[in-house]
């Protein structure tokens, strides 16, 4: 009994020491974080920056001897007070306690969020185009945070490209890269962090997305680029001639805020015009809680134009992301091109879909048995995650959409059991939207409704059939523009008050440059491909990207919220067809589904006026927002006493368009335009608003008698009738001769999301 007593005190003895040794251990594992820290009064140089930093890691101990102690990783010095270290628990929580650290920011990781979009945007090659004059965008530099690129494509060939301006401080970590590096359109490029792989690794693009992204923004002109024949065209981003800068700040699957934060110091630093963010967010973090808001914040304050992507999160209200009011936040939107697929069931029923695989031996005019595995109500079934041979095999299968991200799979589980081809048919929340994938067997991706339809079939005949045709690359579909169901939604939970998205671009089905042999770019029978199709927010983004950098090369001297301004107010809120901009279920768009309409470009160089902003305007909007003195210099990096400003509130901000929070009493609201049209100039203020809401405007006409003027005016709104529960929309234009400058004005629901 006594040595099994002694036998058990020592098994209690090696459990508690090993337990204790795992707290130990978990205590000593260094975990990454990003550390904000109070601005330096004196501002420092860089070595002494990093210094100041040192200075706030703990004092090594003899346990953390063996550890080499903290280690910094990065010290932000342009866009942020602070740094990212490796840091114990213990670490982590003494430096919260010293004089100067505001927040420690555990690592987190975001998300990542062509032929025909030009000319669908009014971009033609002309000596007498407003895109021909612009240079394509030439002396911008565009810097794009992303997984990097592939230089040895053509689209970033740098024939007709001016060398790099002289203000450009760069550095490009190409070496020696097999068919390409660094040129005139390609002037920068850097790897940050886990992005990086190793310290020596260049920036090239292992995902494809990197390569997309910047083709669209800046691709150089390529000829005869398609998708297998699809989507035939010349090739061109949206600002041809503009300068790229790469900082490659994401894997294949996801961004480290530190590596981003890393970027944007770095970008700021180098001397870009614009940037490109095709990264998402979490939406509803106050602004000072918001690593990506307080970095961008002083960009703008450099004059760098934001553009960055409103996440793809729809059609859920209030998952719009990136929505500081400093940034310019894109939603996605489909164009007037389908590569068409078409159904054909066995009585007759005939539906349009979509499929980028295209194959020559198919199913055409041959109907075969046609198959929903659903039908037994199973979930794994109606998706087509769970299949029984003998059930599909030699059969079109209909399954119901998974994420849009698993739609190839999909099909690919299809083909492994046999299936002779695939209809895929959206959830009721997708609606309309369909992606032309590049699927591995005959496929068609049709709508709810379509779904719907062909589903009723098959549970009306004991031996469905259907054919699967296709028809390649389709011009003139409608409607067109629509707004894709996955495109986030406002209101931005972090300022209700401040209308977000901004915009809608081209985001659907997207053909662009791509790094041959990466994921989904090779079809069946082994082809692999330059150009690729792609949709998200992440693609429309870049459009706008470039768009901007059209208007800064046009008028150099435009802040990024005049750039802003022009693109919102020179916006369409009407289709190809004239009638009302659609949401994915063919319903009136919203302006929380896609902000202030879909850009213009043609009409976005030449808005006549344009509501400016700068740093003190948005401060006094910080302070407005209730997050305090501190809240307000977390952002800003200044010190702020909002008691002695003039706070205002959302409303009051000069922004492009009018959030106005109605309730029994009439709200007046002020705003400020500035005239960069013609000098002699008179713009009449016209209202387009329900019955039962009336707005005045003060005063109804605006005379201009030189150029940058600027003249100031107020809006009135007040119930004229029974309050809207729903909520209420509408427009206030400024019409000259030339110009028409329109502003949406939204009351929102009484109950909103946010």
């Amino acid at each position: 009994m006594r040595t099994q007593r002694i036998l058990l005190a020592v098994v209690v003895s090696m459990v508690v020491s090993s337990a204790m040794l795992a707290v130990v251990s978990c205590a000593r594992e260094r975990k990454n974080y990003v550390v904000h820290l109070d601005p330096r009064e004196d501002g420092g140089v860089a070595d002494s920056v990093e210094l100041w930093h040192r200075s706030f890691l703990p004092e090594a101990t003899p346990e953390a001897a063996g550890d080499d102690g903290p280690r910094i990783i990065y010290s932000y010095s342009h866009v942020l007070s602070g740094f990212a270290a490796q840091l114990t628990d213990d670490e982590a929580e003494a430096m919260r306690k010293k004089e100067g650290c505001i927040r420690l920011y555990p690592e987190e990781f975001l998300p990542l969020a062509t032929t025909h979009s030009p000319g669908f945007l009014g971009l033609h090659l002309g000596n007498d185009g407003f895109w021909s004059r612009s240079g394509f965008g030439r002396g911008v530099v565009i810097g794009l945070l992303d997984t990097g690129i592939l230089p040895s494509h053509p689209s970033f060939g740098d024939a007709g490209m001016p060398p790099p301006p002289k203000k450009w401080k760069g550095t490009c970590e190409f070496k020696a890269i097999s068919g390409g590096g660094c040129n005139n359109k390609i002037i920068g490029a850097r790897a940050f962090g886990s992005a990086a792989v190793n310290a020596t690794a260049p920036p090239v693009d292992d995902a494809g997305h990197g390569t997309h992204t910047a083709s669209t923004a800046a691709g150089n002109f390529v000829e005869n680029a398609d998708v297998r024949g699809n989507a035939h065209g010349t090739a061109s981003g949206m600002a041809p001639h503009a300068h790229l800068a790469i900082y490659k700040v994401c894997t294949r699957s996801r961004c480290s805020i530190m590596d981003i934060i890393a970027g944007l110091d770095a970008a700021v630093k180098d001397g870009v015009d614009v940037l490109s963010f095709s990264i998402g967010a979490s939406p509803g973090a106050p602004f000072n809680y918001d690593l990506v808001a307080i970095a961008t914040f002083k960009a703008m304050e450099h004059g760098i134009f934001v553009s960055s992507a409103a996440g793809n999160d729809g059609p859920v209200a209030a998952t719009v992301g990136n929505g500081a009011p400093w940034m310019l936040t894109v939603a996605a939107g489909t164009m007037d091109r389908a590569i068409r697929t078409t159904v054909t069931l066995g009585n007759g029923q005939v539906f349009d879909g979509e499929s980028l695989y295209q194959p020559r031996n198919n199913t055409a005019g041959r109907q075969l048995p046609l198959v929903f595995p659903g039908l037994n109500g199973d979930s794994d079934s109606r998706d087509c995650s769970t299949l029984v041979e003998e059930e599909v095999s030699g059969k079109v299968v209909l399954c119901e959409s998974r994420s849009i991200v698993e739609h190839v799979e999909q099909g690919q589980t299809v083909s492994a059991y046999g299936g002779a081809g695939m209809i895929l048919m959206n959830k009721p929340v997708e609606g309309y939207t369909t992606f032309a994938d590049a699927h591995v067997l005959p496929a068609s991706h049709v709508s709810y409704a379509a779904g719907s339809k062909i589903l009723s079939y098959i549970k009306s005949t004991p031996k469905p059939t259907a054919s699967v045709t296709f028809k390649g690359t389709v011009m003139g579909s409608s409607p067109a523009p629509s707004v894709a169901f996955f495109s986030s939604r406002g209101p931005n939970k972090a300022s209700p008050g401040v209308l977000k998205p901004d915009i809608t671009g081209p985001g659907m089905n997207i053909l662009a440059a791509w790094a041959p042999g990466e994921m989904h770019t090779e079809f069946a029978d082994g082809v692999s491909l330059s150009f690729f199709m792609e949709s998200g927010t992440s693609m429309s983004t870049p459009h706008l990207s470039g768009i901007a950098a059209i208007i800064k090369s046009l008028h150099p001297t435009w802040s990024p919220a005049a750039i802003k301004s022009a693109i919102m107010t020179s916006s369409d809120v009407a289709d190809h067809a004239g009638v009302p901009i659609k949401d994915e279920q063919y319903r009136s768009a919203s302006f929380y589904t896609m902000g202030a309409g879909y850009v213009n470009p043609s009409r976005a160089v030449d808005p006549g006026l344009v509501y400016d902003l700068h740093t003190n305007d948005y401060i006094a909007y910080l302070c407005g927002l209730g997050i305090g003195d501190d809240g307000v210099k977390e952002i800003t990096h200044r010190r702020v006493s909002c008691a002695k400003l003039k706070a205002i509130t959302e409303a009051e901000l000069n922004y492009p368009s009018l959030v106005v929070k109605l309730l029994s009493q009439p709200i007046t609201v002020h705003r400020i335009v500035t005239n960069v049209g013609k000098a002699n100039s008179v713009y009449t203020a016209v209202v387009d608003m329900p019955k039962n809401v009336a707005v005045t405007v003060h005063p109804p006409l605006l005379r201009f008698s030189r150029a940058y003027e600027k003249q100031s005016f107020t809006v009135t709104v007040r119930w004229a009738g029974q309050p809207a529960v729903a909520g209420v929309e509408g427009n206030l234009k400024w019409v000259s001769d030339e110009h028409v400058v329109r502003s949406p004005i939204v009351i929102p629901p009484a109950k909103a999301v946010v």
